[in-house]
Order: C-alpha cells, then sequence, then structure tokens
C-alpha cells in the first residue's frame, strides 16, 4: 500500500526524532510537528496497521523495514531538494517549505535526475 503525503511526513518526522532521541513517542511526534496529541495518536494507529511502524508496550514507536525505506526516501528527497534551491538562491524558510511539497510528489525519475546534475556540477 503506498503512504499518504501525510503518512510520508509522520514517517519522516520519526526518523528525524529516532536520529536525536533514544526513543520516540506520540507526544515527542506532536512537540515536533505541532499538531495535537489526539491527532498524532489517530496517526500512529493508521501507520501501525498500515505496517509502517510498531508501538512498543511503554509507548515507544519504531519503523518497520516498510517504514524506514519510506522515511529515508523522503528525507533524502527534503534534504537535496531544500539544499538545492538554497544553493540556487532561495532563502532558507521557503527552500525547505518548497521542498517538503515537492518531496511527495517528484517522481524517482526526476529526482533522480536533479542528484545527478547536482553531483556532476558540484
Amino acid at each position: 500500500m503506498a503512504a499518504t503525503e501525510s503518512a510520508e511526513n509522520y514517517l519522516e518526522s520519526i526518523l528525524i526524532l529516532s536520529k536525536e532521541k533514544p526513543v520516540v513517542r506520540s507526544v515527542d511526534v506532536s512537540n515536533y510537528t505541532g499538531y495535537r496529541k489526539s491527532s498524532i495518536s489517530i496517526a500512529m494507529k493508521n501507520l501501525k496497521a498500515d505496517g509502517y511502524i510498531t508501538v512498543s508496550p511503554e509507548g515507544y514507536i519504531y519503523l518497520t523495514d516498510a517504514g524506514l525505506q519510506i522515511a529515508n526516501m523522503i528525507y533524502e528527497r527534503h534534504q537535496v531538494l531544500s539544499s538545492w534551491f538554497m544553493r540556487l538562491g532561495v532563502n532558507e524558510k521557503t527552500a525547505v517549505e518548497d521542498a517538503c511539497r515537492i518531496e511527495h510528489v517528484i517522481s524517482p525519475e526526476s529526482f533522480a535526475a536533479i542528484k545527478n546534475y547536482i553531483s556532476e556540477n558540484s
């Protein structure tokens, strides 16, 4: 099952938080995203049902292999696109916001071409 843009954002958030914290909980995702705890609870239930995360009895959230694959893909797109936009002269806030929108809809082919272009012209 393909992840929605919302699911991709949550998975990316969990990945980022897991790099910063020893464990990730729903409250961490809520604080990071700015969404209400009730919204996060529903989202985590859906991600768990779709097989993208597991949740321990203590409430610790872990990405499954499928969730990690999606999170890494979105995170890489975000990093590459926002960095590239800033190198083109776009201010950081706009670059990050635009990358966040584009990262979900860009085709693998176009993203690979951008990455190739950047590496050849660095």
